[in-house]
Protein backbone atom coordinates (compact mmCIF):
# COMPACT_ATOMS: atom_id res chain seq x y z
CA UNK A 1 0.00 0.00 0.00
CA UNK A 2 1.71 3.42 -0.94
CA UNK A 3 1.87 6.44 1.27
CA UNK A 4 -0.62 9.46 0.77
CA UNK A 5 0.63 13.02 1.32
CA UNK A 6 -0.90 16.37 -0.30
CA UNK A 7 -0.10 19.50 -0.16
CA UNK A 8 -1.92 22.80 -0.05
CA UNK A 9 -0.28 25.37 -0.98
CA UNK A 10 -0.31 28.74 -3.49
CA UNK A 11 2.17 27.65 -5.46
CA UNK A 12 2.12 24.20 -6.46
CA UNK A 13 4.91 23.80 -9.33
CA UNK A 14 7.29 24.93 -6.09
CA UNK A 15 6.64 21.16 -5.56
CA UNK A 16 8.32 19.85 -9.01
CA UNK A 17 11.15 19.10 -7.23
CA UNK A 18 9.71 15.56 -5.91
CA UNK A 19 9.68 14.07 -9.46
CA UNK A 20 13.35 13.66 -9.35
CA UNK A 21 16.34 11.31 -7.94
CA UNK A 22 15.33 8.95 -4.78
CA UNK A 23 11.47 10.87 -4.22
CA UNK A 24 11.18 10.79 -7.91
CA UNK A 25 11.90 6.81 -8.22
CA UNK A 26 9.62 6.22 -5.46
CA UNK A 27 6.55 7.81 -7.07
CA UNK A 28 7.08 5.69 -9.97
CA UNK A 29 7.03 2.47 -8.17
CA UNK A 30 4.14 2.91 -6.51
CA UNK A 31 5.15 3.73 -2.64
CA UNK A 32 4.69 7.18 -2.63
CA UNK A 33 1.02 9.51 -3.71
CA UNK A 34 2.45 12.75 -3.94
CA UNK A 35 0.02 15.87 -4.44
CA UNK A 36 -0.75 19.23 -5.08
CA UNK A 37 -3.78 21.00 -4.33
CA UNK A 38 -4.04 24.72 -5.14
CA UNK A 39 -5.77 26.53 -2.12
CA UNK A 40 -7.00 29.10 -4.94
CA UNK A 41 -9.11 26.76 -6.44
CA UNK A 42 -11.34 27.03 -3.65
CA UNK A 43 -11.62 30.60 -2.83
CA UNK A 44 -14.91 32.35 -3.60
CA UNK A 45 -13.36 35.33 -4.70
CA UNK A 46 -14.08 35.82 -8.94
CA UNK A 47 -10.20 37.47 -8.94
CA UNK A 48 -8.88 34.28 -7.12
CA UNK A 49 -8.15 36.37 -3.96
CA UNK A 50 -7.05 33.83 -0.87
CA UNK A 51 -5.76 37.16 1.54
CA UNK A 52 -6.65 40.33 2.97
CA UNK A 53 -5.77 43.01 5.33
CA UNK A 54 -5.67 42.64 8.67
CA UNK A 55 -8.64 43.36 11.11
CA UNK A 56 -6.63 45.94 13.33
CA UNK A 57 -4.40 47.15 10.83
CA UNK A 58 -0.47 46.57 10.77
CA UNK A 59 1.41 45.45 7.47
CA UNK A 60 1.57 42.62 5.01
CA UNK A 61 -1.87 40.47 4.37
CA UNK A 62 -3.24 37.30 6.02
CA UNK A 63 -4.58 34.03 4.23
CA UNK A 64 -8.08 34.13 4.58
CA UNK A 65 -9.98 31.69 6.50
CA UNK A 66 -12.88 29.90 4.00
CA UNK A 67 -10.17 29.09 0.98
CA UNK A 68 -8.37 27.35 3.79
CA UNK A 69 -11.04 25.93 5.58
CA UNK A 70 -12.64 24.21 2.45
CA UNK A 71 -9.64 23.35 0.80
CA UNK A 72 -8.87 20.98 3.77
CA UNK A 73 -12.83 19.79 3.86
CA UNK A 74 -12.10 18.53 -0.17
CA UNK A 75 -9.25 16.75 0.54
CA UNK A 76 -10.08 15.08 3.38
CA UNK A 77 -12.35 13.15 1.94
CA UNK A 78 -9.59 11.15 -0.07
CA UNK A 79 -6.85 11.77 2.75
CA UNK A 80 -8.33 11.35 6.27
CA UNK A 81 -4.06 11.91 7.49
CA UNK A 82 -3.25 14.40 9.66
CA UNK A 83 -3.27 18.30 8.60
CA UNK A 84 0.13 19.64 9.66
CA UNK A 85 0.89 23.39 9.12
CA UNK A 86 4.10 24.71 8.50
CA UNK A 87 4.31 27.93 10.77
CA UNK A 88 6.46 29.50 13.71
CA UNK A 89 4.23 28.17 16.42
CA UNK A 90 4.84 24.50 16.09
CA UNK A 91 7.16 21.95 17.84
CA UNK A 92 10.44 22.39 15.64
CA UNK A 93 11.43 19.60 13.08
CA UNK A 94 13.87 16.72 14.39
CA UNK A 95 14.40 13.37 13.26
CA UNK A 96 12.65 12.20 15.54
CA UNK A 97 9.37 13.74 14.56
CA UNK A 98 10.50 12.09 11.11
CA UNK A 99 10.84 8.92 12.06
CA UNK A 100 7.12 9.35 13.56
CA UNK A 101 5.48 10.76 10.69
CA UNK A 102 7.09 8.41 8.60
CA UNK A 103 4.76 5.88 10.23
CA UNK A 104 1.91 7.57 8.89
CA UNK A 105 -0.02 6.04 6.10
CA UNK A 106 -1.48 9.58 4.97
CA UNK A 107 -0.78 13.29 5.60
CA UNK A 108 -1.73 16.31 4.58
CA UNK A 109 0.58 19.36 4.54
CA UNK A 110 -0.57 23.35 4.70
CA UNK A 111 1.78 25.76 3.74
CA UNK A 112 0.93 29.10 4.81
CA UNK A 113 2.09 32.39 3.20
CA UNK A 114 2.40 36.46 3.21
CA UNK A 115 1.96 37.40 7.16
CA UNK A 116 0.39 34.07 8.64
CA UNK A 117 -3.68 32.61 8.28
CA UNK A 118 -6.41 33.49 9.84
CA UNK A 119 -6.70 32.81 13.36
CA UNK A 120 -9.77 30.57 12.48
CA UNK A 121 -8.11 28.25 10.29
CA UNK A 122 -6.40 26.63 13.26
CA UNK A 123 -9.62 24.88 14.28
CA UNK A 124 -8.46 22.73 10.75
CA UNK A 125 -5.53 21.52 11.46
CA UNK A 126 -3.90 18.89 13.52
CA UNK A 127 -0.50 19.81 14.28
CA UNK A 128 1.75 22.94 13.31
CA UNK A 129 5.59 21.98 12.77
CA UNK A 130 8.48 25.05 12.35
CA UNK A 131 11.57 24.01 10.48
CA UNK A 132 13.65 26.78 12.67
CA UNK A 133 13.56 29.81 14.32
CA UNK A 134 13.75 31.99 10.94
CA UNK A 135 11.65 33.76 9.05
CA UNK A 136 10.83 31.70 5.30
CA UNK A 137 8.89 33.38 2.44
CA UNK A 138 6.53 30.99 2.64
CA UNK A 139 6.02 27.67 4.12
CA UNK A 140 6.29 25.62 0.74
CA UNK A 141 10.37 26.47 1.45
CA UNK A 142 9.91 24.33 4.70
CA UNK A 143 7.44 21.67 3.63
CA UNK A 144 10.06 20.25 0.84
CA UNK A 145 12.93 19.19 3.34
CA UNK A 146 10.49 17.80 6.01
CA UNK A 147 8.47 16.03 3.45
CA UNK A 148 11.86 14.43 2.09
CA UNK A 149 12.90 13.33 5.70
CA UNK A 150 9.84 11.99 5.89
CA UNK A 151 9.38 9.81 2.50
CA UNK A 152 13.36 8.54 2.84
CA UNK A 153 12.31 6.77 5.67
CA UNK A 154 9.28 5.19 4.42
CA UNK A 155 9.88 1.20 3.42
CA UNK A 156 10.77 1.08 0.14
CA UNK A 157 11.75 4.34 -0.74
CA UNK A 158 15.50 3.62 -0.41
CA UNK A 159 17.54 0.59 -1.30
CA UNK A 160 17.81 -0.59 2.20
CA UNK A 161 17.03 0.27 5.78
CA UNK A 162 21.11 0.74 6.39
CA UNK A 163 21.21 3.60 3.92
CA UNK A 164 19.41 6.08 6.39
CA UNK A 165 19.91 3.92 9.68
CA UNK A 166 24.08 5.01 9.32
CA UNK A 167 23.13 8.56 8.43
CA UNK A 168 23.93 12.22 10.54
CA UNK A 169 21.00 12.22 12.80
CA UNK A 170 19.41 8.71 12.50
CA UNK A 171 20.57 7.72 16.37
CA UNK A 172 21.51 10.93 17.74
CA UNK A 173 24.99 11.49 15.89
CA UNK A 174 26.93 12.83 13.54
CA UNK A 175 27.45 10.63 10.22
CA UNK A 176 31.17 9.31 10.24
CA UNK A 177 33.67 10.52 7.36
CA UNK A 178 33.19 8.87 4.36
CA UNK A 179 35.49 8.34 1.06
CA UNK A 180 35.96 7.09 -2.28
CA UNK A 181 38.58 6.66 -5.10
CA UNK A 182 41.21 7.90 -5.45
CA UNK A 183 43.03 6.14 -2.56
CA UNK A 184 45.09 9.08 -2.67
CA UNK A 185 44.63 12.48 -3.67
CA UNK A 186 46.94 15.24 -2.98
CA UNK A 187 49.14 13.53 -0.32
CA UNK A 188 45.31 12.84 1.91
CA UNK A 189 44.99 8.92 1.66
CA UNK A 190 41.77 7.30 2.64
CA UNK A 191 42.58 5.78 5.96
CA UNK A 192 44.25 2.08 6.25
CA UNK A 193 41.01 0.76 8.14
CA UNK A 194 38.65 1.13 5.47
CA UNK A 195 40.75 -0.80 2.62
CA UNK A 196 41.56 -3.62 5.54
CA UNK A 197 38.26 -5.67 4.74
CA UNK A 198 38.18 -6.39 8.06
CA UNK A 199 34.18 -5.28 8.44
CA UNK A 200 34.09 -5.60 12.62
CA UNK A 201 37.47 -3.26 12.48
CA UNK A 202 35.75 -0.83 10.46
CA UNK A 203 32.38 -0.82 12.23
CA UNK A 204 34.75 0.31 15.13
CA UNK A 205 36.69 2.82 13.60
CA UNK A 206 33.58 4.57 12.23
CA UNK A 207 31.13 4.32 15.40
CA UNK A 208 34.73 6.19 17.14
CA UNK A 209 34.51 8.92 14.19
CA UNK A 210 30.87 9.45 14.24
CA UNK A 211 31.17 10.06 18.21
CA UNK A 212 34.11 12.57 17.97
CA UNK A 213 33.00 14.04 15.39
CA UNK A 214 30.30 15.04 16.73
CA UNK A 215 31.38 15.98 19.36
CA UNK A 216 33.35 18.40 17.87
CA UNK A 217 31.51 19.79 15.05
CA UNK A 218 27.96 19.75 17.21
CA UNK A 219 28.85 19.75 21.15
CA UNK A 220 24.97 20.28 21.53
CA UNK A 221 24.01 16.95 19.80
CA UNK A 222 26.94 15.24 22.49
CA UNK A 223 25.93 16.54 25.40
CA UNK A 224 22.79 14.44 24.84
CA UNK A 225 23.85 11.33 24.02
CA UNK A 226 24.71 8.38 26.49
CA UNK A 227 27.82 6.66 25.72
CA UNK A 228 28.15 3.03 26.44
CA UNK A 229 31.27 1.30 28.24
CA UNK A 230 31.62 -0.04 24.84
CA UNK A 231 31.94 3.20 23.49
CA UNK A 232 34.24 4.65 25.87
CA UNK A 233 36.58 2.03 26.05
CA UNK A 234 36.99 2.30 22.19
CA UNK A 235 37.83 5.98 22.11
CA UNK A 236 40.57 5.66 24.72
CA UNK A 237 42.00 2.66 22.86
CA UNK A 238 41.84 4.10 18.79
CA UNK A 239 42.69 7.64 20.86
CA UNK A 240 45.96 5.73 22.68
CA UNK A 241 46.80 3.89 19.58
CA UNK A 242 46.99 7.09 17.28
CA UNK A 243 44.14 5.38 14.87
CA UNK A 244 42.47 7.55 14.84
Amino acid sequence: MDVRIDILTLFPAMFDVFNYSIIGRARKKGILNINTVDIRDYTKDKHRKVDDYPYGGGAGMVMAVQPIADCIRAVRKLNGGKVIFLGPRGKTFNQQMAKDLSKEKELIFLCGHYEGIDERAYDYIDMEVSLGDFVLTGGESACIPIIDSICRMIPGVLKSSESYMEESFYNGLLEYPQYTRPECFENKSVPKVLMSGHHENIRKWRRVKSILTTKEKRPDLFKRIKLSSDDIKLIKKYMKDGNI
